[in-house]
């Protein structure tokens, strides 16, 4: 099969949106393409499953480990003509000033991935070949196979880039994509997209991306076996994402998971450990329907935009009653980061008005201008929770703009540590019901995936 990943010379190279210009391409091809993208990104992975019409999968050595990332790859890209990873930041930008831990080198280096480097180009010609040069011979394990310009303002320039290459003996330039307003990703406030692109905009990528790389070549130098990975399922999972539908055979449990547009960030990972525990997701919305799905076992709020429905949530008295009620009956209520908002008691939005909305967790939120935290977590569970008996530990990431403002009080849900030792409280627990900003990754600790399971079955 081919698969290589989309590296960038830094943040802002484009390599997202050239990404899923190749995603879409191959898919008009009639290629099938496995997504994939490093990091804890939440957000990109919703622009490729719309690309690729496939859902993505992360891949992080921090929260899965390095047979985590192994056997994920080589389960989502089994039968796939093409495994396409898209990089995070620069190519060798990760956790440690000099260390592949935490980049999107470490990845490569990792599955032995092919890297297709993005430069921006604007502004560039023969600069492009020591640059280029520099990346290609940093560390020994890191193997970039080619490099795609960006912003090239004619076929002069894209010619001229190519020959600056080709004159060094560097890696080839496999296209230039041009200068476009048009090509831009849509953006949100804070400078986040929503993560709803346009299927006329995605088609535009994918014709215009297509046309300006050689995607024959793409493939041929990046066509190699899938690297061995240790005993690991080999066939790909059922597409079985929060918003799967069709009943799987004979499941034991049914989980309830918000998913709409105001909860839409979840980890492929979790629902496949929880599939394979008895566990089938079943996707309802806050927003629109006015109560729960029947026979559910658990529920699940993962992150999203909270705070851009959050009137319309608040005015969804039905859904809010059905759910206190069913939180009322002892079985497990899940949230984190979006989700853990709208189990608190208020959140106030960007305008400043106030909105009222469960109140099964203690506390409330207010939406700032200022990123106020970010980065990965290693936690702990304070009691017994839901994931199991207190000291539990997860891994997990923490990304988000609001901030509590009536702190929750009493026992906090984990003491959560940072890449740097910091520890602090976080989230809280009433009962069966708990919730913290960090969006938890159950294959850095399967038990506590477990333990949820079995609190289902109570």
């Amino acid at each position: 099969m081919s698969r290589f990943l989309i590296a960038g010379t830094n943040s802002g190279s484009g390599k997202t949106t050239l990404t899923l210009g190749i995603l879409r391409a191959f898919g008009a091809r009639g290629l099938t393409v496995a997504p994939f993208k490093c990091g804890p990104d939440y957000i990109d992975p919703l622009f490729h499953r719309q690309a690729a019409k496939r859902t993505s999968v992360n891949l992080d050595g921090f929260l899965a480990g390095a047979e985590g990332v192994r056997s994920s790859f080589a389960r989502h890209a089994a039968g796939a003509d093409a495994a396409v990873v898209e990089g995070v930041m620069g190519l060798f930008d990760g956790n440690a000033a000099a260390a592949l831990e935490g980049s999107s080198a470490e990845i490569a280096a990792l599955l032995e991935l092919p890297v297709i480097l993005v430069v921006n180009a604007r502004g560039m010609a023969g600069s492009i070949a020591p640059l280029v040069r520099g990346f290609a011979g940093w560390h020994p394990a890191v193997r970039i196979a080619g490099v795609i310009a960006n912003n090239v303002g004619s076929a002069r320039h894209t010619e001229l880039l190519r020959g600056s290459l080709a004159a060094a003996g560097l890696p080839p330039l496999l296209g230039g994509v041009p200068r476009d307003e048009r090509l831009t990703l849509p953006e949100r406030h804070l400078g986040l997209a929503t993560g709803t692109l346009e299927a006329s905009w995605l088609d535009l990528l994918g014709d215009t991306v297509g046309g300006a790389v050689d995607l024959d070549r793409l493939l041929e130098l990046t066509r190699e076996p899938l690297p061995e990975s240790g005993p690991c399922r080999r066939e790909p999972l059922p597409e079985s994402g929060p918003c799967r539908r069709e009943p799987l055979p004979e499941p034991e449990l049914r989980l309830g998971v918000a998913c709409d547009e105001a909860f839409n960030f979840h980890y492929r990972e979790n629902f496949d450990l929880l599939l394979q525990l008895g566990v089938e997701p079943v996707g309802f919305s806050p927003l629109r329907q006015p109560e729960l799905p029947g026979d559910l076992d658990g529920l699940w709020f993962g992150g999203g935009f909270p705070e851009l429905y959050a009137q319309e949530l608040a005015a969804n008295a039905a859904m809010l009653d059905s759910i206190r009620s069913f939180a009322a009956s002892g079985r497990p209520v899940y949230g984190e980061c979006g989700g853990y908002l709208y189990l608190l008691e208020a959140l106030t939005g960007f305008d400043g008005v106030r909105h009222p909305l469960l109140g099964l967790l203690p506390g409330e939120a207010v939406m700032r201008d200022r990123l106020a935290s970010l980065g990965y977590r290693e936690v702990e569970t304070v009691s017994d929770t839901v994931f199991g008996p207190a000291g539990t530990r997860l891994r997990g990431h923490e990304f988000h703009y609001s901030a509590l403002v009536a702190e929750p009080g009493g026992k906090p849900l984990f003491a959560a540590k940072d890449l740097r030792g910091n520890v602090r409280p976080a989230g809280s627990a009433r009962g069966n019901v708990c919730g913290s900003y960090i969006h938890l990754y159950f294959g850095s600790n399967p038990a506590a995936a477990a333990a949820f399971a079995e609190g289902m079955r109570r």
